[in-house]
């Protein structure tokens, strides 16, 4: 008797080691499973720069920027003296920006993008008289040839004629810069300051851009004191960039956001020559986020199959030992290879259909599937009962965690925490000594 006892807790123990092992093979299809998620989210990201490509891409709007070149002597190796044009630029001193987004969604094939109308006012004024600052004789000072430029990183997205509104008139913006010190993509209309009070005074402007563009709208905070006021009807913003909005207001109807940043949060000044600085690090704005997308989600999912297969596998496991049934190691495969089919059924239904009728349709499939095949190996229809509503339990248990995004990890856990209690609860009824008597 004892020998045979011995003999069934060393096939109890050589069993579990062979489920271990399974467990440890079926992570192979859930690499490659996770590899064609990955391959999938690709696919789409091309969509979307094919998209952006005949639409417009992300933009970046920094500005306005005022340029005045002057000249500046200097001897050569030769010892011979030449000329060359530098410049300076100056920023406002007061930049007021007011945005609305219009967004809409595009498609590529299965694929869904978001792109935008934007209609932005652009206020502020220019303290002219701190080009003083630099020791410069006034007669090399080239007033009348000075310049205003908008960077616009993707031209393309220019709707309309843009008219800059200042005291001395109306001037309508052109592509094209002449000088790539700050901007390397923008827009410029040339101002005669000589004709202004030039350095004595301040210039004020005004005027309106209409631009398209994809996903994201940045700013760049090139003010002495610069506020910006966003608002459109699309409610998932994610705030990105340098600076997170001062006052921000979310609802389904759409979304408000408020900046005001000073010059001292930057790490440059109003007014320098030439290329000495750069603007673009400070740069924040807006992406209109698809709140987790069907591939994230699914990426998310497939993070449990090790948990899925785990628990699945010991379910039978406890169900042999406590009902005398048996269940062979080429059963387990199939199982679980089952248990895989449902991520690749979530991926490629989630494609057609919204994620969470792919959910529901993809676990009940498998719910189905397992609970058939399990009636049939244990001969038992209230067994396979309940490992249906068991599997039907965990995919629910998963589909909620997926769905939250702050509290995943917190919901997560102590549902582990529950499944690892009734786990040590249901084994206590095993008499794992005296198995096999």
């Amino acid at each position: 008797m004892e020998t045979s006892n011995f003999r069934t807790r060393n096939k109890v123990l050589f069993k579990s080691g062979i489920l271990v092992g399974l467990i440890i093979l079926l992570l192979i299809p859930t690499f490659f499973i996770s590899d064609l998620i990955s391959e999938r989210e690709q696919r789409q990201e091309e969509a979307i720069n094919e998209v952006s490509e005949k639409w417009a891409g992300r933009q970046t709007l920094s500005g306005p920027i005022i340029t005045i070149p002057y000249n500046e002597y200097f001897k050569d190796s030769s010892k011979i003296l030449r000329k060359r044009v530098n410049y300076i630029h100056i920023l406002p001193e007061k930049l007021k920006i007011n945005t609305q987004l219009f967004p809409e969604m595009r498609y590529r094939g299965i694929f869904e993008i978001v792109v935008y109308n934007s209609k932005t006012h652009f206020s502020g004024s220019f303290n002219l008289a701190e080009a003083k600052a630099i020791s410069i004789p006034k007669q090399d000072v080239l007033l009348s040839e000075a310049f205003i430029s908008l960077g616009i990183s993707d031209l393309r997205g220019v709707e309309e004629q843009i008219p800059l509104k200042s005291i001395n008139g109306i001037f309508n913006f052109n592509s094209g810069i002449r000088t790539n010190d700050i901007l390397e993509t923008a827009i410029s209309t040339k101002i005669d300051l000589a004709l202004h009070d030039s350095v004595a005074s301040f210039f004020d402007f005004a005027f309106d851009v209409k631009l398209k563009g994809s996903q994201n709208l940045y700013f760049t905070p090139i003010g002495k004191v610069t506020e910006v006021f966003a608002k459109s009807s699309w409610n998932s913003p994610s705030f990105e960039g340098s600076f997170l909005p001062d006052e921000r207001k979310i609802e389904n109807s759409g979304f408000t956001a408020f900046w005001k940043i000073l010059h001292l949060n930057r790490s440059y000044p109003q007014l320098w020559t030439n290329n000495m600085y750069s603007i673009g690090e400070s740069s924040f704005g807006i992406e209109l986020l698809l709140p987790i997308d069907n591939y994230k989600k699914t990426s998310r999912s497939i993070k449990y199959a090790v948990l899925f297969i785990a628990l699945t596998f010991m379910i039978y496991f406890f169900l042999e030992l406590l009902n005398n049934k048996l269940v062979h190691p080429f059963q387990y495969l199939l199982i679980g290879f089952g248990l895989c089919m449902f991520y690749t059924l979530l991926l490629s239904i989630s494609e057609h259909l919204s994620y969470n009728w792919a959910y529901i349709i993809s676990s009940f499939m498998t719910i189905l599937l397992l609970g058939v095949y399990s009636n049939s190996i244990l001969d038992d229809r209230k067994l396979a009962i309940l490992i249906a509503a068991t599997l039907t339990i965990l995919y629910g248990f998963i589909f909620s965690i997926i769905q939250l995004q702050d509290y995943a990890l917190l919901m997560g856990s102590i549902g582990l925490f529950i499944i690892l209690a009734l786990t040590m609860y249901y084994s206590k009824k095993i008499d794992w000594n005296t198995l096999g008597k």
